[in-house]
């Protein structure tokens, strides 16, 4: 028997590890490989930015939005149940995505529908995951199981830019292929070997009205701000379009209204009374902001490679997507390392010292990016990453430990689904606060950084032809890794390109001159939101370390009922 245990909870293991691969390759698979995507739909990048930020959003709100229900659901009708359909769900979303039979604006529309149903299946899993570890591993080897999870997490981020870099050359459908074999091999080996080992609240109910209010609020405002980053009317941005007022105001209320309605209904779906217990609250609230500070982070630092670094270096446009993600790798290396270590540590002398010490490693690796210029080299930035995946590997697996230790059993599924909502709203809000910030710099800086750039070759007369390009096209065209000047160049007329001096076309067309322009618009607002991430790490270091010493639930109530009976036998000696 015992040996059957110990063979069940590595099996368990090995059932989550397929499950956040598949789902941490997926979302950053297609992160690196939309310039073959939209290339291969045949979509013009210029015009369509609006795609853009909704294949990459649209998948983390759907799931941010839908953890929590499916966290309820779990627990109400059994995790693995639903863990085993969220393969299934997930796997057919890939075989949809690989057939995308349009192109053009209905391609892109069909990519992120499919991309939405994909995410209701990564909601399924990601809301058990935990949760099926912390019921299959003993409470002093729970850091290590969700350790060994984090780091499946982190490096399938990381092998998917690898995989979706070597893909994309061969077929931008393969991308999405490439999930289909884990999703069968996972809801096969689920289906046969795992078990139902939670206790079914049976007592609650689907939370209608908490649903409503939080979907509502944050799907209002992920779209509020979606649509405030594109064009409106005249403006280089929508912030006055009176449909993202709206929506942004309306998402906010909805949001103010959510805890309201939590602390009045008979069966909420995010259980605010488990915030009494210190644990759990400093744990979320530190994961929340340590969300904040490094959601978009590496979509940044992907922009700075692909856009900036790597043409300034003599790499072609069409293969940056493909050399960003190899040099990305210290970032997973340092993951790697301290993921399973960091869980081992915490088993043996608890999450909170281990836990901030990793909030202080990023918050210096914040600052050491935001110090360096952007013609860096490479030594110092692969320095940095590697020190913000070394924080982060010790962060992430003991605060889940701690988070997941903190409740009973039969609250494991909503707690999972509670701590990965706050991890992916968090995660969500971080890109579209971070794209804020740089689009808003680059509007202010980039004509005149266009015409600056301009006159030091001597074509100060191609600056109303030039500053043209909208500044969420210039760093769009950054993200997908090609030069727009082709592009403004391709649509004027030939005899007015024909008067443009061979030498000065060169200059524009090459792998140098463009970068250079947008750097000295999009460095300024980058380092801003470095500054900005090594305030959230630092604050939820501080909030780490307020978490207080080693708690596990179920130790909690064996001594309470330890006291409880001293407490009767005492009183029955007195009787006596």
């Amino acid at each position: 028997m015992v040996v059957k245990i110990l063979d069940y909870k590595w099996t368990a293991m090995s059932n989550v590890v397929i499950a956040s691969l598949m789902g941490s390759i997926n979302m950053s698979i297609v992160l690196i490989a939309l310039p073959a995507i939209f290339n291969g739909i045949n979509i013009n990048p210029l015009n369509s930015f609006q795609y853009l930020l909704w294949i990459l959003m649209g998948y983390g709100l759907v799931t941010a939005t839908l953890l929590l229900s499916f966290g309820r659901i779990s627990d109400m009708y059994g995790r693995v149940k639903m863990f085993r359909l969220g393969f299934l769900i997930f796997s057919l979303a890939s075989i949809l995505l690989f057939l995308t039979p349009s192109t053009g604006d209905a391609g892109a529309l069909e990519i992120i529908i499919f991309r939405i149903v994909q995410a209701v299946g990564s909601a399924l899993f990601m809301a058990n995951s935990a949760a099926i570890l912390t019921d299959a591993f003993p409470s002093n080897e729970r850091g290590k199981a969700l350790g060994i999870n984090t780091v499946a997490v982190m490096s399938g981020s990381f092998l998917g830019l690898i995989l979706g870099g070597i893909l994309a050359v061969f077929n931008w459908r393969y991308i999405f292929l490439v999930s289909v074999p884990f999703g069968v091999i996972g809801t096969i080996w689920s289906y046969y070997r795992l078990k139902e080992l939670s206790i079914k609240a049976v007592k609650t109910k689907i939370d209608l009205w908490g649903n409503l209010t939080f979907v509502l609020g944050i799907t209002l405002i992920l779209v509020g701000v979606t649509y405030g980053l594109i064009p409106y009317g005249n403006s280089p941005m929508g912030w006055n379009n009176p449909w993202v007022i709206a929506s942004m105001v309306i998402g906010l209320f909805s949001l103010i209204l959510f805890p309201f309605v939590e602390n009045r209904v008979e069966s909420p779906m995010f259980r605010l009374d488990l915030f009494k217990n210190k644990s759990f609250a400093y744990a979320n609230l530190a994961g929340l902001l340590g969300s904040l500070g490094r959601g978009g982070m590496m979509f940044m630092l992907i922009l700075l490679l692909q856009g900036i670094w790597l043409p300034l270096h003599g790499y072609s446009y069409s293969s940056t997507p493909f050399w960003a993600g190899i040099y990305m790798l210290p970032l997973t290396a340092g993951i790697l390392i301290m993921g399973p270590i960091s869980g081992i540590l915490s088993d043996t002398y608890g999450p909170r010292w281990i836990a901030t010490g990793g909030m202080v490693v990023v918050t210096l690796s914040f600052l050491l990016l935001a110090a360096l210029p952007y013609n860096f080299s490479y030594l110092e930035f692969g320095l940095a990453v590697f020190m913000m995946g070394v924080g982060s590997g010790m962060f992430g697996s003991p605060n889940s430990a701690s988070i997941m230790n903190s409740v009973p059993s039969e609250d494991r599924g909503v707690a999972s689904g509670m701590m990965y909502t706050i991890m992916n709203t968090a995660f969500t809000a971080s890109m579209a606060i971070f794209f804020t910030i740089v689009i808003v710099g680059i509007t202010q800086r980039f004509p005149e950084a266009m015409t600056s750039s301009l006159a030091s070759i001597g074509a100060v007369h191609l600056a109303p032809v030039l500053s043209k390009i909208p500044p969420t096209a210039a760093l769009f065209s950054a993200f997908l890794g090609y030069n727009p000047v082709n592009a403004i160049l391709a649509n004027l007329p030939s005899s007015f390109v024909a008067l443009i001096p061979s030498s000065t076309l060169n200059t524009l067309t090459g792998t140098t001159w463009f970068p250079s322009t947008l750097a000295n618009a999009f460095v300024p607002s980058l380092q801003t939101s470095f500054y900005i991430g090594a305030i959230l790490s630092a604050i939820a270091a501080i909030l780490s370390a307020l978490r207080g010493e080693k708690y596990i639930h179920e130790h909690e109530e064996i001594k309470t009922g330890s006291k409880a009976d001293l407490k009767l036998n005492e009183d029955q000696e007195k009787s006596y």
